[in-house]
């Protein structure tokens, strides 16, 4: 069974900046953020397969960055110009394979964390 971790959350002022970090025991090729505010559904934030693809939500192009680095199985999240409608639970996931296409589709992810709290205040 893969372990998800994500580390990094925390509270920050907004047009802060934060960043998130998510360690996968196992090869998975196929790495995302995803967000859920209270009383909202869960919504894509970021995936990632490899280092060469990469999709982000329309809310967050410009601002953030989603990076991954294979060796070490590790995904990063660096938020930056944070608002207070990014506040949020953010889960990572990961999976062995997906396709390019997909990366911001939950279902092209098997394993998930437990999530880490980002809270920007205005």
């Amino acid at each position: 069974q893969v372990q998800v971790v994500e580390s990094g959350g925390g509270s920050v002022q907004a047009g802060g900046s934060l960043r998130l970090s998510c360690a996968s025991s196992g090869y998975t090729v196929c790495m995302g953020w995803f967000r859920q505010a209270p009383g909202k559904e869960r919504e894509a934030v970021a995936g990632a397969m490899g280092d060469e693809h990469t999709a982000y939500a329309d809310s967050v192009k410009g601002r953030f960055t989603i990076s991954k680095d294979d060796a070490s199985d590790t995904l990063h999240l660096q938020m930056n110009s944070l608002k207070p409608e990014d506040t949020a639970m953010y889960y990572c996931a990961a999976s062995y394979g997906c396709s390019t296409s997909y990366l911001l589709q939950e279902d092209e992810y098997r394993y998930w964390g437990q999530g880490t709290q980002v809270t920007v205040s205005s």
